[in-house]
């Protein structure tokens, strides 16, 4: 791995948490004081998450300047990673089916987030 593509990684991860943080700020606010409802709140939180996971993807890839699906897949892949460490230290608990439908959703939106990241580079 080279040293850029190290460094579009970190931009991706950080971007991604910082994302992942303030949605979950909104959100927080949103069901503290308005009537929005939680079972609404998976498929939101669904959308904003693989959002997310392509923006972090995205800049992944433009950072990294090459080998936008590598960027991006280890984007999510720490993204899962770092997930399933929070849960399984801190709650005990592995993920579920519909949760490991989800994350390989995420690497997937981090995939062609950086696949088009490498291209808009490209294209300029």
């Amino acid at each position: 791995m080279r040293k850029h593509q190290f460094i579009g990684l970190l931009y991706g991860w950080i971007i991604v948490l910082g994302l992942i943080l303030l949605a979950s700020i909104v959100l927080g606010f949103l069901l503290r004081f308005t009537t929005f409802h939680e079972p609404a709140l998976t498929w939101v939180a669904l959308v904003i998450g693989l959002i997310s996971l392509f923006i972090g993807g995205l800049v992944a890839g433009i950072k990294g300047k090459e080998k936008g699906w590598f960027s991006g897949i280890f984007t999510g892949i720490g993204f899962t990673l770092f997930t399933f460490l929070v849960q399984y230290m801190g709650f005990d608990q592995g993920f579920s089916l519909e949760q490991s439908i989800h994350h390989a959703a995420y690497i997937l939106a981090a995939l062609f987030g950086g696949v088009a990241g490498v291209n808009i580079l490209n294209s300029n």
